[in-house]
């Protein structure tokens, strides 16, 4: 890639930013952020900022990046259209489909051939992001290579072959870190409670859940043997474990996790 421009420059726009900054010191980054303290910031970053859509910023560029929150998508792509002429388009908002991002630009994008949709993480901050990444049978391989060394800039890359599965990666890992971020809060709660400082809950919380990640990262067996293999019959573990199944904690993160797949599809509904 030459050049790449992002049209928004929040959160995670700027962490694709600082990525490919690291992996392609040579490529082109343009912003297009009405914010002017936002393009203050991006510039330090190296980054060419634009206040409006324009010409300029989106010529020869290997792919536009749709970096805004849905509900602002179609004013966007409304003062987009009339720059574009058939580049590559990512996008990177939750629910909002193809067709409809196609119907929003018009032209040639109503062929949606040039679209594709991506779901990044809040892990993308430090290069360890997982990303859902859908394109269309008519897209070409060049341009499916060019979405994913985008994405791949801030973490791992997880290519679907149904749009709809897009909605279920928002759900476990565009939503996810929010879950774990909750699980970790509750855990240095529980710390305190059994007589634990902040500095100390938070250490013991945070070491046990990257090593048991670890762990699981490095075993060929399921999390459930590992769970069984630190449950003794009668043991402490299994007294902890009895609270959280009586409670029903595991049926309630699958039901939230599919109240967040449906979330997206009605996002991609009433965008429509």
């Amino acid at each position: 890639m030459k050049k790449i421009c992002f049209i928004g420059g929040g959160n995670m726009a700027s962490a694709m930013l600082a990525g490919l900054a690291k992996s392609d010191p040579q490529l082109e980054r343009h912003v297009i952020e009405p914010f002017p303290e936002a393009r203050a910031r991006l510039q330090t970053l190296g980054v060419h900022t634009h206040e409006i859509a324009n010409r300029d910023a989106i010529e020869n560029a290997d792919a536009i990046v749709l970096a805004v929150k849905p509900q602002m998508l179609k004013a966007v792509c409304t003062q987009l259209a009339p720059h574009l002429s058939g580049e590559l388009i990512v996008s990177i908002a939750a629910g909002t489909t193809i067709a409809t991002i196609s119907k929003w630009l018009g032209g040639d994008y109503l062929r949606t051939t040039r679209i594709v949709r991506t779901m990044p993480n809040t892990p993308a901050l430090i290069g360890q992001g997982m990303t859902g990444l859908y394109a269309p049978p008519a897209v070409s391989a060049p341009d499916i290579d060019t979405a994913t060394a985008l994405m791949r800039s801030c973490g791992a890359v997880l290519r679907v072959h149904d749009e709809s599965m897009i909605d279920a990666i928002t759900a476990v890992s565009g939503s996810g870190p929010a879950y774990v971020f909750q699980w970790i809060e509750s855990m240095i709660l529980a710390a305190k409670n059994v007589g634990f400082s902040d500095a100390d809950a938070r250490t013991l919380v945070l070491q046990n859940l990257k090593g048991s990640t670890a762990l699981a990262e490095a075993s060929s067996e399921s999390p459930s043997v590992l769970r069984e293999r630190v449950t003794s019959k009668g043991g402490t573990t299994a007294a902890a474990l009895a609270v959280i199944d009586a409670r029903g904690v595991q049926q309630a993160l699958i039901d939230a996790v599919c109240a967040a797949r449906d979330r997206g599809r009605e996002l991609g509904n009433e965008a429509d």
